[in-house]
This record gives structure tokens, sequence and C-alpha cells, in this order.
């Protein structure tokens, strides 16, 4: 079958002739309509992560269609037009029995742990393919994973009454959803980012710039930059909850003055936890809760893969890949 194959740092392959998926008494087989793709993608293809031999597959947001199921499997979901929580959980360990499996020590990851999803078909747990409702559109089905991290976040913010100055660091992929989803919630929050471009898109999306002296009450750290979270604890007010989403190579320093005399609290949002949050991003789309697809750029056809890996870096939008090997609006 047809993959894009990352063979070294900056080289990308389309081939014909990869291994098609094995389909295990659990697993459900999904052809893959289309793929986003993100920070950690990228960093493979900039050779930050080391290749696998053999080659790797990126990709690891993808939705598509059922076609093959195992044996345990329910075959009526053969069919089924479904979105892929890539991570999986053991359900064994300390944090999964706590219910917080993003935290968990045994974690598969596709692309970090195995193969990722830029092929036609691909095997996936079947507990971990969510069906998806038609009335979702093909953008916002491909961005259904960043959203999941972006509600994740807020979900472990806590009550956002009670913290209604909010700002965002970071105005890339994850940023702009969070903007979106809070301002359908009628939170007008301010944006950070050294992109003016970046920061024009999240004030098209009812956001606004953060003004000269501001403090806030939450900030979301959305790019994983150590300057971007060390300008967002200083952005806090008495109180404040700093939110750290990204995560990037660069340490930040925490000046112990300002985290004790403020009285700040600091914590990581680890991506989401299983099921519950897959589940929630869903329906909340289906409510028009959130339009995830909005952050989305040009699509690029398989055939295209290289062209888009290479320059997705320096796109102000998000880049995502059209397999089509699922979904006909794809």
């Amino acid at each position: 079958m047809r993959a894009a194959v990352l063979t070294a740092p900056g080289r990308l392959e389309v081939v014909d002739d990869w291994p098609e998926p094995t389909c295990g008494d659990h697993d459900a087989i999904v052809a893959v309509a289309a793929t986003g793709i993100c920070g950690t993608d990228l960093a493979y293809v900039a050779g930050q992560r080391e290749i696998v031999p053999g080659g790797l597959l990126v990709g690891h947001e993808p939705f598509g269609t059922i076609v093959e199921v195992g044996a345990r499997v329910d075959s009526a979901r053969i069919g089924q037009r479904v979105a892929v929580e890539p991570n999986y959980p053991c359900g064994a360990c300390r944090s999964c029995l706590a219910d917080v499996s993003s935290l968990c020590t045994a974690r598969r990851s596709p692309v970090v742990t195995e193969q990722g999803f830029l092929a036609e078909r691909v095997a996936v747990p079947a507990d971990f393919a969510w069906p998806l409702p038609e009335s979702i559109s093909a953008e916002d089905a491909a961005c259904i994973e960043p959203l999941a991290v972006a509600l994740g976040a807020v979900r472990r913010a806590g009550d956002l009454s009670a913290r209604p100055r909010i700002a965002i660091t970071g105005a890339g992929s994850i940023g702009r959803i969070l903007a979106d989803v809070l301002v359908r919630r009628g939170i007008v929050p301010a944006v950070l980012d050294l992109s003016e471009e970046r920061v024009d898109r999240a004030v098209a999306l009812g956001a606004r710039r953060i003004e000269a002296g501001e403090r806030f009450d939450l900030v979301f750290e959305s790019s994983g930059a150590g300057s971007a979270a060390a300008e967002a604890v200083e952005l806090l007010d008495a109180m404040g909850l700093l939110v750290v989403i990204g995560v990037g190579n660069t340490p930040f320093a925490v000046d112990t003055k300002t985290l004790v005399r403020r009285g700040i609290t600091i914590i990581g949002s680890m991506i989401y936890d299983h099921p519950y949050d897959y589940a929630a991003v869903i329906r909340a789309v289906e409510r028009g809760e959130a339009r995830p697809g909005i952050v989305l750029g040009e699509a690029f056809a398989l055939d295209r893969a290289a062209e888009a890996l290479t320059g997705a870096a320096a796109r102000p939008d998000k880049t995502w890949i059209r397999v089509a090997g699922g979904d006909s609006r794809a």
C-alpha cells in the first residue's frame, strides 16, 4: 500500500510497497482519510529525534473509516467513520488506575513508540477509534486530537469563572484552538506570540492582544518555548495559575520571589485522559462548541507529503495531509 516514509531528517519518500497492517483480535483497520501534522512530527523531520531503521511514518492526528475488525470487535463497526485517539495507555499502572492515563508509564504513542498514520491503512486498538458523526466536517475531524489537548488543559484549569482574566502564550494550532473554545464560552482571552501573523489569526477568532502592564488570573502556555513560559509567570497576578501545555527543549527559570510572593501555582497538562476527554471533545464539536478545523491551512495530497512536512514549521496555519483512503470528503 502507499505510505509516506521519513527515511532521514528532511527526506521523505512516498512508496507503494509499505506493508499492510495486521489486525489483532481487539484491533480495527482504519482507511486513513487525512491526518494533521504537529510539532512532534516536525521534530523527527528536523532531526531532533531519532528515526527508526527502515523509516518512520509520521502523523498521529488521523480520521478515516473502519474497513476491517479483529475477532473480538463488533463487525457492525465496519464502515464506521472514526477519529483515532493516538495514545494507548496500559490501563494497569498507578496513573491509569487513578484515571490519569495521560501519565501512563507504559503508554504506546504512534510516531513516538511505534509507526504513525501517514499510510492508506493502519491498525489501531478498536477502543481508541471513536465514532465520528457525519455532521463533523473533514477539517474539524482532522483536528480532534489537538482539540482534545486544548480541552484537557481547560478541564485541568478548573472553574474558569473564578479566574476571569485569561491569557494564552503561543498562537500556534493549540493556542488558537484554545482561543476559539474560550471565545465560544463568552471569554475574550489575551494572546501573546512572537509571530504577529499568528496573533492576527487569533484576534480574528475573537481573542485580543495583551496590553502592556496587564496581569492575569490564568495563563495557558501552549508554545513549548522556555522564554514564553517565563513570560507567562510574569503575567500572573496574585494567586494566579499557569497551565503548561506546550513541550519544548528549552527549560525556564522561575524567580522564587515572584512564585512565593504572588502565591502562583504551576501545573503541567499532558495530552488527555482516556476515555473521558475524547468522548467530550467529539460531543463538543457536534454541538458547535468548538470548530478546531479553523486553524488548518492548505491541504496537501499524499504525493506532496515531503513538501507539506518540510515547510510546515514556516506556515502560520496548521498543515494537514489528505491520504484519501477513507472519506470521500477528504
